[in-house]
Protein backbone atom coordinates (compact mmCIF):
# COMPACT_ATOMS: atom_id res chain seq x y z
CA UNK A 1 0.00 0.00 0.00
CA UNK A 2 1.24 3.48 -0.82
CA UNK A 3 0.60 6.43 1.47
CA UNK A 4 -2.08 8.90 0.46
CA UNK A 5 -0.30 11.72 -1.38
CA UNK A 6 -3.27 13.78 -2.45
CA UNK A 7 -4.84 15.95 0.21
CA UNK A 8 -8.44 17.01 0.14
CA UNK A 9 -9.33 20.52 -0.88
CA UNK A 10 -10.43 21.14 2.71
CA UNK A 11 -6.94 20.41 3.99
CA UNK A 12 -5.42 22.71 1.38
CA UNK A 13 -7.81 25.50 2.35
CA UNK A 14 -7.22 25.06 6.08
CA UNK A 15 -3.46 24.88 5.58
CA UNK A 16 -3.57 27.98 3.38
CA UNK A 17 -5.54 29.85 6.02
CA UNK A 18 -3.02 28.81 8.68
CA UNK A 19 0.00 29.83 6.60
CA UNK A 20 -1.43 33.15 5.40
CA UNK A 21 -2.72 33.96 8.88
CA UNK A 22 0.72 33.13 10.27
CA UNK A 23 2.47 35.34 7.74
CA UNK A 24 0.16 38.26 8.47
CA UNK A 25 0.62 37.74 12.21
CA UNK A 26 4.40 37.78 11.85
CA UNK A 27 4.23 40.91 9.71
CA UNK A 28 1.90 42.88 11.97
CA UNK A 29 3.61 41.77 15.18
CA UNK A 30 7.04 42.40 13.72
CA UNK A 31 6.07 45.92 12.68
CA UNK A 32 4.66 46.68 16.14
CA UNK A 33 7.75 45.29 17.86
CA UNK A 34 10.56 46.34 15.51
CA UNK A 35 9.05 48.92 13.17
CA UNK A 36 10.35 52.02 14.87
CA UNK A 37 8.64 54.74 16.83
CA UNK A 38 5.85 55.44 14.32
CA UNK A 39 4.81 51.77 14.18
CA UNK A 40 5.02 51.45 17.96
CA UNK A 41 2.92 54.60 18.40
CA UNK A 42 0.34 53.14 16.01
CA UNK A 43 0.21 50.02 18.20
CA UNK A 44 -1.02 52.22 21.04
CA UNK A 45 -1.47 50.50 24.39
CA UNK A 46 -0.43 47.08 23.14
CA UNK A 47 0.09 44.64 25.99
CA UNK A 48 3.70 43.42 25.67
CA UNK A 49 3.17 39.76 26.61
CA UNK A 50 0.21 39.50 24.21
CA UNK A 51 2.14 41.21 21.43
CA UNK A 52 5.18 38.95 21.86
CA UNK A 53 3.00 35.82 22.10
CA UNK A 54 1.12 36.73 18.93
CA UNK A 55 4.30 37.54 17.02
CA UNK A 56 6.06 34.31 18.00
CA UNK A 57 2.95 32.19 17.52
CA UNK A 58 2.79 33.39 13.90
CA UNK A 59 5.79 31.17 13.15
CA UNK A 60 3.99 28.24 14.76
CA UNK A 61 0.89 28.99 12.64
CA UNK A 62 3.03 28.57 9.51
CA UNK A 63 4.56 25.36 10.84
CA UNK A 64 1.11 23.99 11.70
CA UNK A 65 -0.09 24.87 8.19
CA UNK A 66 2.79 22.91 6.70
CA UNK A 67 1.96 19.94 8.93
CA UNK A 68 -1.69 20.13 7.92
CA UNK A 69 -1.01 20.17 4.19
CA UNK A 70 1.41 17.24 4.59
CA UNK A 71 -1.22 15.45 6.71
CA UNK A 72 1.22 14.90 9.53
CA UNK A 73 -0.34 14.03 12.90
CA UNK A 74 1.73 16.76 14.56
CA UNK A 75 -0.05 19.36 12.41
CA UNK A 76 -3.33 18.60 14.14
CA UNK A 77 -1.69 18.40 17.54
CA UNK A 78 -0.06 21.77 16.92
CA UNK A 79 -3.44 23.25 15.95
CA UNK A 80 -4.95 22.04 19.23
CA UNK A 81 -1.95 23.32 21.20
CA UNK A 82 -2.28 26.71 19.50
CA UNK A 83 -5.99 26.92 20.34
CA UNK A 84 -5.27 26.10 24.00
CA UNK A 85 -2.32 28.51 24.20
CA UNK A 86 -4.32 31.32 22.61
CA UNK A 87 -7.15 30.78 25.08
CA UNK A 88 -4.66 30.81 27.96
CA UNK A 89 -3.10 34.09 26.78
CA UNK A 90 -6.59 35.48 26.22
CA UNK A 91 -7.44 34.64 29.84
CA UNK A 92 -4.24 36.36 31.03
CA UNK A 93 -5.13 39.35 28.87
CA UNK A 94 -8.54 39.43 30.56
CA UNK A 95 -6.82 39.34 33.94
CA UNK A 96 -4.62 42.24 32.83
CA UNK A 97 -7.74 44.24 31.94
CA UNK A 98 -9.54 43.38 35.19
CA UNK A 99 -6.51 44.60 37.14
CA UNK A 100 -6.79 47.96 35.39
CA UNK A 101 -4.00 47.54 32.83
CA UNK A 102 -3.96 49.66 29.69
CA UNK A 103 -4.93 47.87 26.48
CA UNK A 104 -6.26 48.37 22.98
CA UNK A 105 -9.83 47.25 22.25
CA UNK A 106 -8.67 45.90 18.88
CA UNK A 107 -6.49 43.42 20.80
CA UNK A 108 -9.68 41.89 22.19
CA UNK A 109 -11.03 41.46 18.65
CA UNK A 110 -7.75 40.03 17.42
CA UNK A 111 -7.68 37.47 20.22
CA UNK A 112 -11.28 36.45 19.51
CA UNK A 113 -10.36 36.02 15.84
CA UNK A 114 -7.24 33.97 16.65
CA UNK A 115 -9.10 31.72 19.07
CA UNK A 116 -11.98 31.21 16.62
CA UNK A 117 -9.67 30.35 13.73
CA UNK A 118 -7.61 27.80 15.67
CA UNK A 119 -10.58 26.21 17.38
CA UNK A 120 -12.28 25.85 13.98
CA UNK A 121 -9.12 24.39 12.42
CA UNK A 122 -8.77 21.94 15.32
CA UNK A 123 -12.40 20.82 14.99
CA UNK A 124 -12.04 20.39 11.23
CA UNK A 125 -8.91 18.27 11.65
CA UNK A 126 -10.46 16.11 14.38
CA UNK A 127 -13.52 15.45 12.24
CA UNK A 128 -11.52 14.59 9.14
CA UNK A 129 -9.16 12.37 11.19
CA UNK A 130 -12.13 10.34 12.41
CA UNK A 131 -13.27 9.75 8.82
CA UNK A 132 -9.90 8.29 7.82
Amino acid sequence: MTPKKITSSGHWIVAGIAIVFGGLTILSGGLALFGGSAAQAAAGNAVPFVLWFNFLSGFVYVLAGIGIVLRKPWGGMLAIALAVAILAVFALFGWHIIRGGAYEVRTMGAMVLRATVWIAISIFLRRTARKN
